[in-house]
C-alpha cells in the first residue's frame, strides 16, 4: 500500500556491480529490493548506481560498467580515483535535487566524510564492519547523519565509534525463497567467488563428509577460481555459473544442506535467511552474526576455517526439520517488516516522523 506520505529518496550504493540480476552479491540484492519496495510503496526514489543496474529502479549512472573486463577494471588506481570521482560529484549535487532524504547503502568513505556539508539529511546502513576509510570519515566531529545496520552483531562492531545505532535486520521475498519438491541428497553453497567467501574451505568439508556438492555464484576473482575452485570441480562437485534469482532459490530448495563459509566477520548473512526460507538448513563457520542467525533446529556450527568441524556441522544439519528452518525465516526476515522499519526510520530522518 502507497505511503501516506511520499518521500522524495535519493539511493547510493556499491557502485563496482550492477544492481541487477543475476546478482553479484548481497548488497546488490539488498539494494534492489528495498529500492524496488519503496518505489511500490509511492516514493519518489533515485538510484544512483553503474550504468548496467536495473532502469526500472529510475537510475542516475554514476559508473560506467561499459569500461569492465571480466568484471572488474584492468587499473586498480585507475579505478579508486574514478571512483572517488564518481561519489564526489554526486554529493557536490545531492542538494540540489530537491529530495527529503538520502539513503545511503554505499561502502564509500566520500558520503561519510560529506554528510556534514550538505542540507539533505542522510541516513546510513553499515553494511559492513569498521574499516580504515569508514572510522576515519566517522570520527571525531566528521560524524554526521544518522546510522542504522542489519544485525545486532555488527552493532556491536561498530559500538565504540556509533553507539545510537539502530538494528534493522535485512529481509527476502517469502514467495520467491520458498520451500518446493522434495530436497536430494546434496549440498549447495552459493556466493560470491572470492577468497573471503571461502567456497573451497566447503568444497574440501562436502568432500570430507561425503556429500556432493553444488556450486554457485560469479566468479569475480579468476585468479582465485583457477587455484582454488577449478582444481577441486569433479563429478561430485559440480559448478552451475552464475544463477538468477529463480534459479538459485530453485537449487537452493532442492538441496539437504547449505553450507556458509565466511573468513570474515559476516555482518550479516543473506544466504542463511535464503537458505532457511527454502527449507534448507545450514551448516556454517561462526563467523560474525551467523551465529545469532541460526538455531540448534535451524543448522549447525563449526569454528572459523574448521573444515572438519564444518563437515560433522553437515551431517548435523542435514537432519534437521525443513519445517522449522522455513518457520524461523517467516518469523524473523519478512521483507514487508524490513520495509516498514526503513520507511519509518526514513520519515524521521527527513523530518516528517
Amino acid at each position: 500500500m502507497p505511503s501516506p506520505s511520499p518521500l522524495r529518496i535519493g539511493v547510493l550504493t556499491h557502485i563496482k556491480h550492477p544492481v541487477r540480476q543475476p546478482f553479484a552479491g548481497g548488497l546488490e540484492a539488498f539494494t534492489h529490493d528495498v529500492t524496488a519496495g519503496l518505489i511500490a510503496r509511492g516514493h519518489d526514489v533515485t538510484l544512483f548506481a553503474s550504468s548496467g543496474s536495473d532502469p526500472a529502479l529510475n537510475i542516475v549512472p554514476m559508473w560506467d560498467d561499459s569500461n569492465y573486463k571480466d568484471g572488474r577494471r584492468t587499473c586498480l588506481s585507475s579505478e579508486y580515483i574514478e571512483e572517488h570521482h564518481a561519489y564526489l560529484k554526486v554529493m557536490q549535487g545531492i542538494d540540489d535535487r530537491g529530495l527529503d532524504v538520502i539513503f545511503n547503502n554505499s561502502l564509500h568513505y566520500v558520503p561519510a566524510t560529506m554528510a556534514s556539508m550538505i542540507r539533505t539529511p542522510m541516513l546510513t546502513v553499515l553494511h559492513t564492519p569498521p574499516f580504515f576509510e569508514l572510522i576515519n570519515a566517522y570520527s571525531g566531529d566528521r560524524r554526521a547523519g544518522h546510522f542504522a545496520t542489519i544485525s545486532a552483531a555488527n552493532a556491536r562492531q561498530w559500538q565504540a565509534l556509533l553507539p545510537e545505532c539502530e538494528v534493522i535486520p535485512n529481509g527476502i521475498d517469502l514467495q520467491t525463497w520458498t520451500p518446493r519438491d522434495a530436497p536430494g541428497e546434496h549440498a549447495i553453497w552459493f556466493g560470491r567467488l572470492v577468497p573471503d567467501k571461502g567456497a573451497h574451505l566447503a568444497m574440501d568439508a562436502a568432500k570430507l563428509a561425503g556429500i556432493p556438492l553444488r556450486l554457485a555464484g560469479q566468479a569475480v576473482d579468476q585468479g582465485y577460481f583457477n587455484e582454488h575452485i577449478k582444481p577441486r570441480l569433479s563429478d561430485q562437485c559440480r559448478y552451475l555459473g552464475h544463477l538468477s534469482r529463480d534459479e538459485l532459490a530453485t537449487e537452493l530448495a532442492s538441496a539437504c544442506v547449505a553450507l556458509v563459509t565466511p573468513r570474515w566477520e559476516e555482518p550479516f548473512g543473506l544466504v542463511v535467511a535464503e537458505a532457511l526460507a527454502c527449507g534448507t538448513p545450514v551448516a556454517a563457520f561462526a563467523r560474525g552474526a551467523i551465529a545469532d542467525l541460526l538455531t540448534e533446529a535451524t543448522g549447525a556450527l563449526a569454528g572459523p576455517d574448521d573444515v572438519d568441524g564444518l563437515a560433522q556441522a553437515i551431517r548435523l544439519a542435514r537432519r534437521k526439520s525443513r519445517l522449522a528452518c522455513r518457520l524461523h525465516a517467516e518469523t524473523h526476515w519478512g521483507q514487508a517488516t524490513m520495509l516498514d522499519r526503513y520507511e519509518s526510520l526514513l520519515h524521521r530522518v527527513a523530518g516528517r516522523g
